[in-house]
């Protein structure tokens, strides 16, 4: 009797260890999936008008962490000029060890939208001294231009800008807005 017990615990031991083997695995083969098909940043942002308000998985290298608190990162994906960026959202801020580490997102892909009512806003809080401070100065979190494809400097350079793309956008495609489109995130890991 006492051998069987003994036998019987063995089993369940083996079957077990047998068991964790197999459950590892299984976690192993669902990470390595995830990874394999996280959407790079340059897809992302060729189709990111039908993604839109779509939960996915992104992966990046992330070139910079928001010195507010880290609660945004800015993904690069082939080259520096495709770049998203990816709030924390409910997640509070990011871990500021992202910076050059390769930065697996899930969550959901938003839109932007910069119209003219939105530019008239800004043009408000800047004559009321009320506009939020983003960067480092008066110009704005460069890598946050950098992902908008903006070049100019000052807010008021920036604002003009806005109006000359969205006549143009206007005039090619019939809307009269821009899109910018940000990422909101609901877990991240540092790969």
């Amino acid at each position: 009797m006492k051998t069987l017990k003994i036998a019987a615990l063995a089993l369940l031991a083996l079957t077990a260890c047998h068991s964790n083997t197999k459950q590892n695995d299984a976690e192993k083969a669902e990470t390595e999936t995830a990874v394999s098909t996280a959407m790079e940043i340059d897809d992302v942002l060729a189709k990111a008008d039908s993604l839109v308000n779509t939960e996915f998985t992104i992966q990046g290298v992330c070139t910079h962490t928001c010195a507010h608190g880290a609660t945004k990162i800015f993904l690069m994906g082939s080259d520096d000029t495709k770049t998203i960026r990816v709030e924390a959202g409910e997640l509070g801020s990011f871990d500021k060890n992202c910076v050059n580490s390769l930065v697996q997102v899930t969550g959901k892909l938003e839109e932007q939208r910069v119209d003219e009512a939105y530019l008239q806003q800004w043009e408000e809080k800047l004559k009321n001294q009320t506009d939020e401070k983003h960067g480092n100065g008066k110009t704005g979190c460069d890598s946050e231009k950098k992902a908008r494809g903006e070049t100019a400097g000052t807010p008021e350079e920036r604002i003009k800008d806005f109006r000359t793309k969205i006549a143009d956008r206007k005039a090619k495609e019939g809307k009269d807005y821009l899109s910018f489109y940000y990422f909101v995130a609901k877990k991240y890991e540092i790969k």
